[in-house]
């Protein structure tokens, strides 16, 4: 884990433990003795790809620093179900941190998952499954390397690393070319994107210099029209309404790259429980 996911990780589990647990759990402070120690257990329990047992980690080791960990499964691998990932340390530590925790790992999974699903979905058609910026607040860098976990790559992480000038850009700039023009004088070597609508959209962004085109919310036939008529001159990456089902006909017609905001806005946790035993 890089530092910027490292800083974004270590203020999610504050925000998440100032959340849940406050200014202390009232139930493991009237139940749990003080002193008492217990081993924990969590298990996926429904087909899928782990991804965020760090950030489970954090979040005991937040309330315990002494916790022991073992992984018991790869990150990044399909798999049915089976045990994820052991802890021993203090009760009621593990006992207050298991819903933070969860919530963590069980949606980091879920976006490796839903990842994996649509990589596996547009096998041998050549083109790669991108994520967006359609992320949770406070947790892009997280789900973004849960979508590299689950065979995806990453779009841009932000507005800062490269240009994707869209409808709204080109409208206020006074075309492609002035847009184009406007973003290679300000920066030559950031990576230049520009949505296009249609053919004659995509006329405008390859004269104007562009390397990747945003084929928005085309058909696959219209898709495969814009491949042939491309042939070769600039990256493709289809966009819109993308889903599990129409994927591999998107891909098919040819693009290099399929980007997916579902894999990140609404990918389903993955179902995950923890069991503890107090150690005697």
């Amino acid at each position: 884990m890089d530092q910027a996911t490292r800083r974004e990780l270590d203020h999610l589990v504050a925000a998440a433990l100032a959340e849940d647990v406050g200014d202390g759990d009232r139930t493991a402070a009237a139940t749990i003795p003080p002193a008492s120690r217990a081993a924990g257990l969590i298990t996926q329990k429904q087909a899928g790809v782990i991804f965020g047992l760090e950030a489970a980690e954090a979040v005991f080791a937040a309330l315990d620093p002494a916790i022991e960990f073992e992984p018991l499964t790869d990150e990044g691998r399909w798999r049915e179900q089976g045990p994820v990932l052991s802890l021993r340390g203090n009760a009621a530590a593990i006992v207050s941190g298991e819903r933070s925790a969860l919530n963590l790992l069980a949606h980091l999974s879920g976006v490796a998952t839903a990842a994996a699903r649509y990589v596996e979905a547009v096998e041998g058609t050549g083109a790669q499954i991108l994520d967006t910026r359609k992320t949770t607040p406070g947790m892009r860098l997280l789900e973004k390397a849960a979508v590299v976990a689950g065979g995806g790559a990453n779009h841009r992480i932000g507005l800062w690393d490269a240009y994707l000038i869209k409808e709204n850009h080109i409208e206020m700039a006074g075309g492609i070319a002035a847009a184009v023009a406007g973003a290679r004088a300000a920066d030559a070597k950031l990576p230049l994107e520009v949505e296009c609508c249609d053919l004659e959209q995509v006329d405008e962004a390859i004269a104007a210099g562009a390397e990747r085109l945003l084929l928005d919310n085309m058909t696959p036939d219209q898709l495969s029209a814009a491949v042939a008529h491309v042939a070769g001159r600039a990256e493709l990456e289809a966009s819109g309404g993308v889903t599990l089902a129409t994927v591999a006909e998107v891909a098919s017609s040819g693009v290099q790259f399929v980007s997916v905001g579902a894999i990140t806005h609404s990918a389903a946790a993955l179902d995950l429980s923890l069991t503890v035993e107090v150690e005697r």
